[in-house]
């Protein structure tokens, strides 16, 4: 029977890349997002993953999330933790607001989303945890303290959880993207991405497959072995 795998985020941009590698390693993928309803539709159109909405901030959302995705689909044996937002600005102009949601998100989203599937995981002998961090969260970036700080807590999170996993067949790894070509990556102003790429050693922007593949690797059957990990898929521009 295929495995079911829940990717947060993961109807557009990096998730939806990683819902595509993970469906075309033969798992059962459910996608989640947060909002854009007409994305969703065309995106589960277009691949035939289904979509299911709730806010990774909110913890019962989650609970009853996993729930439904359980109840149509099967029990939940991968999570891919990849949703997460900017709300950028220097610490003297950064609200509280601004603060918390990024952290809620980002960070609160992989425990709530941990903390709905690891018990059922750890049941039945066998699980993969993907937590997408970011380059960000290992070398720090300019007015994203809030950012660098959920995402660096992911890596912290993944550490201490692989340890709680690893005798159940539980394993839990991240990966931190670099830049990757994405429509966020795309807004950037043309002069600034210039100075982005100019600083990354192989000469361009990251493409989402490429994430994918790492992902798929680690959720797969022969990655047993893996734990606590986190690979870095960045061009060489931060050597961690």
């Amino acid at each position: 029977m295929a495995r079911v795998a829940i990717v947060t985020g993961g109807t557009r941009g990096i998730g939806e890349a990683i819902s595509l590698a993970l469906q075309e390693a033969g798992m059962t993928v459910a996608a989640n997002y947060a909002g854009n309803d007409e994305r969703a539709r065309a995106f589960t159109e277009r691949t035939g993953i289904p979509a299911f909405r709730w806010d990774v901030s909110d913890h019962q959302a989650c609970l009853d999330g996993v729930a439904e995705v359980a109840a149509a689909l099967g029990p939940v044996d991968v999570v891919v933790n990849n949703a997460g937002i900017t709300r950028d600005g220097t610490l003297l102009r950064m609200t509280y607001e601004a603060w918390k949601e990024v952290i809620d998100t980002n960070l609160g989203g992989c425990f709530n989303m941990a903390k709905a599937t690891f018990a059922g995981m750890k049941d039945r002998g066998w699980g993969r945890i993907v937590n997408i961090g970011s380059i960000n969260g290992q070398a720090g970036q300019y007015g994203q303290v809030n950012y660098a700080a959920a995402k660096s807590g992911i890596h912290g999170f993944t550490k201490a959880l692989a340890q709680e996993g690893a005798r159940f067949g539980v394993t839990v790894n991240a990966i931190a993207p670099g830049y990757i070509d994405t429509d966020m990556v795309a807004a950037v102003p043309a002069d600034v991405l210039a100075k982005i790429v100019a600083k990354v050693p192989v000469g361009r922007l990251g493409q989402a497959g490429e994430i994918a593949r790492g992902v798929a690797f680690l959720c797969g059957e022969d990655a047993g072995f893996v734990t606590g990990s986190t690979l870095s898929i960045n061009g060489g521009q931060h050597m961690y």
